[in-house]
């Protein structure tokens, strides 16, 4: 018999988004509907694909509920598969664990829920299909759930549902941890992984998939997102496609400004590495993270006209497309003293020596970091060391000394 699935996970809904709503209320909004939209859109391709069942490997909330909203949303997308005469199968991760998300609402008679106490196995009989799982009880599970999961029903398709860190990811709490050879070894078709953020393939025999998450929300999550469409014959995976969701995106662009001695060459270079970046976001809202490197002239004008700078570069990025917002302009270029041995060049190695002497005065040190720490003392839970206003002292007293050999200069 033959039948597809969907795979889907880490869909979030009701992320704060803290990090975002610091820097643009409203573009934070609008990556708040995008996750919802995304789902909406899973939803309707599901029932367009007349997929067979939904597998949502954890994570369907951010945490526990300010309110019924996000429930209900979630509620009244999977009425639609109910209707279409589509399961869902569901398993808690580690943002709606059992002891995490405590509000509930009554879902419609399609879905089925994995339990935390013991590994479960839901047959569809007239597909021949057992799905394996096990929910989240609390959010750190450090248990390694795969080794006890059920043995294969002989002759069905036997499919590994699991919110995992799998031999560990970058940027991943190490929850349910286990290795590749462990899921091999239960003889399942296929693994329904959750918790990681990036599509990722970890095996084809048998097939062991992250889908990634939905929507990108921030940063590090940037790329396509969205779900897997696996295609079954005969007990034997086919194929398996991504299926591209989000309505917003992230992405971050170099541009390596060596050799680039003056701002009319640098805009334009800047421009057109934004150019193929805008095209591929296929005019979904994008967030841009704009970082400069290499060794220029330019270099102290930059980090004493940051502000005039990002402002140029905006200009140049809704140059490519309407819906480009700048998230952030880094300005990791290095130095080149072109000064003439001249009067304001000795006047420029003064005040560049005494700023030296400045950057490792201890009383400066000790002033800088207790401002820095009351500026983060202030910020909200949540936000990322990378989203925050403030960074290391020696990087913040050497952007404060760019900028001022910057202004002297000028």
């Amino acid at each position: 018999m033959d039948f597809k699935f969907i795979h889907a996970s880490d869909l979030h809904l009701g992320s704060p988004l803290i990090g975002l709503s610091l820097k643009d209320e409203a573009v934070a909004k609008q990556f708040a509907a995008a996750s919802r939209d995304a789902f909406t859109d899973l939803v309707t391709r599901s029932i367009e694909l007349r997929a067979a069942f939904v597998i949502i490997a954890g994570d369907v909330y951010d945490g526990e509920w300010k309110d019924t909203s996000i429930g209900l949303f979630f509620n009244r997308e999977l009425a639609r598969l109910d209707r279409a005469g589509i399961q869902v199968f569901l398993l808690k991760g580690n943002h709606d664990a059992e002891s995490v998300v405590t509000k509930t609402i009554s879902l419609p008679e399609c879905v089925r829920q994995f339990p935390s106490n013991s590994p479960h196995t839901f047959r569809i009989k007239e597909l021949e299909v057992a799905i394996h799982g096990r929910s989240f009880p609390d959010r750190a599970v450090t248990e390694n759930y795969a080794v006890s999961y059920p043995e294969p029903i002989p002759g069905w398709f036997n499919i590994g549902v699991l919110h995992t860190s799998c031999d560990g990811r970058p940027g991943h709490a190490d929850y349910a941890p286990c290795t590749v050879p462990d899921l091999v070894r239960r003889g399942y078709q296929y693994w329904a992984l959750g918790h990681v953020h990036q599509f990722e393939e970890l095996s084809r025999d048998p097939w062991i998939v992250f889908p990634g998450n939905l929507q990108g929300r921030n940063v590090r999550e940037h790329g396509p997102k969205g779900a897997v469409v696996i295609d079954v014959d005969d007990g034997r995976v086919t194929s398996v496609e991504r299926m591209i969701l989000d309505r917003a995106r992230w992405a971050v662009v170099t541009i390596d400004l060596t050799g680039i001695d003056d701002e009319t060459r640098a805009l334009p270079r800047i421009e057109d590495a934004i150019r193929p970046v805008a095209d591929q976001a296929d005019a979904r809202l994008l967030a841009l993270r704009v970082r400069l490197e290499g060794k220029s002239k330019l270099h102290r004008v930059l980090k004493a006209e940051s502000r005039r700078f990002s402002d140029e570069i905006q200009a140049a990025a809704q140059r490519c497309h309407e819906n480009i917002w700048l998230e952030r302009l880094r300005i990791d270029t290095a130095d080149i003293d072109a000064s003439s041995p001249g009067t304001d060049a000795l006047a420029a190695v003064d005040l560049a020596a005494m700023l030296d002497g400045l950057e490792r005065d201890p009383a400066i040190r000790a002033a800088a970091e207790a401002l820095a720490s009351s500026i983060t003392a202030k910020l909200p839970g949540g936000v990322k060391s990378d989203e925050a206003p403030v960074g290391d002292i020696d990087a913040l007293l050497a952007d404060a000394r760019a900028a001022v050999l910057g202004r002297a200069r000028a």
